[in-house]
């Protein structure tokens, strides 16, 4: 699942500020939870999503190794699975934005530029 953190990641910020992201999968649900941070630690969001990666029983998807994916993709995990994976990432990066990540991240960001 790391597709999923680097689209998070990229998506939100990038490299150079505080961000954290943790996936887990459980019972063919697949749970993202991301977070943001001020330097010091004194301002921070998190939030935790989810989204199920179960494949159909009825049909045998042959997985397409040629597909470019960001990140690095789970290998025989069908497309499908990886479409709703990479929605999760871009979904759970537009929830912190909307709740005010993007201003501790520039903050962050103009602090570290000042080192």
């Amino acid at each position: 699942m790391l597709h999923v953190t680097f689209i998070f990641l990229f998506s939100i910020g990038g490299c150079s500020v505080p961000v954290a992201v943790h996936t887990e999968v459980k019972d063919s649900q697949l749970y993202l939870t991301g977070a943001v941070y001020s330097l010091d630690g004194s301002d921070s969001l998190k939030e935790t999503m989810q989204t199920s990666i179960a494949s159909d029983n009825k049909v045998e998807e042959r997985v397409d190794e040629q597909v470019q994916r960001v990140g690095v993709t789970a290998n025989n995990m069908p497309g499908p699975a990886q479409d709703a994976s990479e929605k999760l990432g871009l979904d759970l990066a537009n929830l912190l934005l909307s709740k005010g990540a993007k201003e501790i991240l520039t903050v962050a960001r103009q602090l570290n530029d000042a080192r």
